[in-house]
């Protein structure tokens, strides 16, 4: 009688979970289609990221509009922005959003719903019940004189090649030229001397430090 009663309450308990708790299932986003034409990048598949999500478009898209320093708007199903952006630079930011606005910190699983209290705003799950505050990373201010400094090492893609052939691209509002360099690569470049909105830089094998 025991062991049925057992059974009884393991099957009831069983019948009330979540069914991603039940089943184990790794949440796993999209694979982002990405389409670059000239200095425009088009995330073709953008409302099927936020529908898995489960997000509000227009906030995603303020987010990587701060994170990226381009302006850019939602057309149907896609997201434009007006610069040329590395696609793993947009997955990256995706990544983030979704560690700070998306999955539990608790379970890791995506169940999760914003709720603001007072100024705070809270990730609730709905899966397991954990509750925590979302701090949100401050982007950075892109018009502010010291965003790119001498000796940083950014990772930048090449999207044009200059006269003397030089690569040429572009990190948040500054104009990198980079020698030695292709058109379609993205490099780790050492910023070696900045001149107003232009920095001058070469290729590193060191990490980036921004």
């Amino acid at each position: 009688m025991a062991d049925e009663d057992y059974f009884a309450l393991l099957d009831r308990a069983k019948s009330v979970l979540p069914e991603t708790i039940e089943n184990h299932e790794r949440f796993t986003l999209p694979e982002l289609d990405i389409l670059q034409e000239g200095k425009i990048t088009v995330i073709r598949n953008f409302i099927d990221i936020t529908d898995k999500l489960r997000r509000d478009p227009l906030h995603l898209l303020q987010f990587l509009l701060k994170e990226l320093g381009t302006p850019g708007n939602i057309e149907g199903r896609r997201a434009v922005f007006k610069a040329k952006i590395s696609p793993a630079n947009i997955n990256d930011k995706i990544q983030t959003y979704t560690e700070t606005y998306v999955v539990c910190s608790e379970c890791g699983l995506p169940d999760t719903k914003m709720v603001r209290e007072d100024r705070t705003l809270i990730l609730e799950c709905e899966a397991c019940g954990a509750r925590r505050s979302i701090n949100v990373r401050k982007a950075p201010k892109f018009d502010a004189p010291n965003t790119l400094r001498e000796g940083d090492i950014v990772e930048i893609f090449i999207s044009d090649v200059g006269r003397k052939g030089d690569g040429v691209g572009k990190y948040y509002n500054y104009l990198v030229i980079c020698p030695g360099t292709i058109k379609g690569a993205t490099v780790h470049a050492k910023i070696t001397k900045i001149s107003a909105r232009t920095a001058f830089a070469v290729v590193s094998k060191e990490p980036t430090t921004r």
